[in-house]
């Protein structure tokens, strides 16, 4: 492992923006400072008008192994995420077999040491019938729970009562939901069923999956936690309702946090009628209005991260009629880049997004040394190049889908250099295929 000294960066930490230099020793941060001189065998990289930031913790993924590695796999999805400053992630638990019991998380975790080109966690999934897993989980083994009390991809709802009272009493790490009333989403789903047949159009999508859906269930999982004392974080929130019902302030003096998805910042319902099905995700994306309501909700810490949903699927699959069409879109490789747009709007700071897609995941999930800079700290840094505006092209793609829904758009900046655990992994469009990630601890 080379040793680095990056000098003449623009440093973004902890709400501050400095000049300065950066040296890494055997995959750590060594020193932080200005002036610095490099030591014999250091590589030099001149970072002059690039922002340097800790690599982006990506809390949400779905990268499709074990058993549906047709669409992605832990390899093609980690290396997309380190194209796009994506240093670590933590992976969804509904894959073939869902990962609702140790071995099942054992078994990504192997897999993950095997080929994961960036750091990697896995969720333990909560179901029905799997409370005696959760009372034996081992905290620090893995982020957290995820529950889905709505039916999403993957078919691993929690809807008994006194199961969802059990996991939120007894929970030993935090909980994490995927917030959707299934019932009201069946009915809405039948009535368009009635009309249209299989071959619903598009942008009935978020009124199937209807605001209404989230922001009942919503309600329910944020009662649960406040009965129970639980530490919950509700994922990717699509309405100005729910991120109404979060509260403002730093992350690390919360019991109950909140995360929505670069795609709600981007994208709204006006969108479905050039993209189709290439935007049908769960939860759906909803209107304008709901995108400048989570991301003020944003700005204003009542959401407290922002990650990607990254849930690949096959265009062939995205082709089908709605009722077929799977839900989800890959999103790792451009997502930084696309977070960054609000910052050159102007509806962000640069230091609230950083905030947002790295101190504020590791803090919220107690990760182990990561998600700063800080001497000491694990070398996960991504440089950004404010000054290079990249379009996307489907050839530059390098989820194992082939495709990205940002076909076309040109984001202001450009992903110059990723390094994980101090090896530089990624620089100016290549790959170093030979970088590994290692395991997050989560220090509790």
């Amino acid at each position: 492992m080379s040793d680095w000294l990056i000098v003449n960066a623009e440093m973004i930490n902890e709400g501050r923006r400095f000049h300065g230099d950066l040296r890494i020793c055997s995959g750590r941060i060594d020193q932080i400072g200005s002036g610095l001189s490099a030591r014999d065998g250091e590589q030099v990289l001149d970072a002059a008008g690039r922002w340097l930031m800790p690599g982006m913790i990506d809390d949400q993924v779905h990268f499709r192994e074990p058993g549906l590695e047709h669409k992605a796999d832990i390899e093609s999805e980690s290396r997309a995420c380190l194209a796009g400053g994506i240093t670590s992630y933590m992976e969804m638990p509904n894959t073939k077999p869902p990962a609702v019991n140790a071995e099942a998380v054992a078994d990504k975790y192997r897999r993950g040491a095997e080929k994961s080109r960036v750091n990697y966690g896995f969720y333990l999934g909560a179901t029905n019938d799997n409370l005696e897993d959760i009372r034996r989980l081992d905290p620090r083994s893995v982020p957290g729970i995820k529950i889905f009390m709505g039916s999403s991809t993957g078919n691993m709802l929690v809807d008994d009562p006194a199961t969802l009272e059990a996991i939120f009493r007894e929970a030993p790490t935090p909980i994490i939901t995927h917030c959707e009333d299934t019932p009201m989403i069946d009915a809405n789903e039948a009535r368009a069923r009635e009309r249209w047949g299989e071959d619903i159009p598009p942008e009935q999508h978020p009124l199937i999956r209807s605001r209404e859906a989230c922001i009942k269930s919503t309600r329910l999982a944020l009662d649960l936690a406040r009965r129970h004392g639980t530490r919950l974080h509700v994922l990717h929130l699509s309405t100005a309702e729910e991120v109404a019902l979060f509260e403002p302030g730093p992350v690390a003096g919360k019991r109950i946090t909140a995360e929505t998805c670069v795609h709600f910042l981007h994208f709204s319902d006006e969108d479905y009628a050039r993209l189709g099905h290439l935007i049908k995700c769960n939860p759906a994306i909803k209107t304008a209005a709901d995108r400048d309501a989570i991301l003020t909700a944003l700005a204003e810490t009542r959401v407290d991260v922002l990650a990607t949903d990254h849930a690949p699927h096959l265009l062939e699959e995205k082709r089908h009629p709605y009722t077929s069409a799977p839900s989800g879109l890959p999103l790792v490789q451009f997502a930084l880049q696309c977070a960054l747009e609000r910052v050159f709007d102007g509806r962000l700071t640069l230091e609230r997004a950083v905030e947002a897609v790295t101190h504020a995941p590791a803090t919220l999930f107690d990760v182990h040394e990561r998600g700063y800079l800080r001497e000491g700290y694990a070398a996960d840094l991504t440089l950004v190049d404010p000054a290079r505006p990249q379009t996307v092209r489907r050839e530059d793609v390098l989820s194992k889908c082939g495709w990205s829904p940002f076909e076309g758009t040109t984001f202001r900046s450009s992903i110059a250099a990723t390094f994980v655990n101090g090896r530089l992994g990624y620089r100016d469009g290549r790959l170093d295929d030979t970088t590994r990630g290692t395991r997050l601890e989560f220090a509790r």
